[in-house]
């Protein structure tokens, strides 16, 4: 059973920057893509942010420009760097993984979740 540790999230001030990481226990890493969801109070779920296994990296319109995903094979972790934070992005932020096809074709239902960071863009 693969397991996620998130770390990273918390309060910080319009402008400002948090880097969430995601470190995974399973065994096989590089074969997987890895995502970011993540759900404002009162509304769904989005993806802002993929990953995939050939390291190619795809987000949502949102986030364009501010968020930049990575990973480090070695580590099996994965991150999420967001700079200009918005009040607009106050989210619990999810570190999903899964195989490509599976982001492609918005297979949330597939994916493996992490529990879970909450990140506060407040002053």
């Amino acid at each position: 059973q693969v397991q996620f540790v998130e770390s990273g999230g918390g309060l910080v001030q319009p402008g400002g920057s948090l880097r969430l990481s995601c470190a995974t226990s399973g065994s096989i890493f590089s074969i997987y893509a890895m995502g970011w969801y993540r759900q404002p109070p009162g509304k769904q779920r989005e993806l802002v942010a993929t990953i995939f296994s050939n390291d190619t990296a795809d987000y949502a319109s949102s986030v364009k420009g501010r968020f930049t995903i990575s990973r480090d094979i070695a580590k099996k972790t994965a991150y999420l760097q967001m700079n200009n934070l918005k009040p607009e992005d106050t989210a619990v932020y999810f570190c999903v993984q899964g195989y490509d096809r599976d982001f492609a074709e918005m297979r949330r239902d597939l994916l493996l979740w992490g529990r879970g960071a909450q990140v506060t863009v407040s002053s």
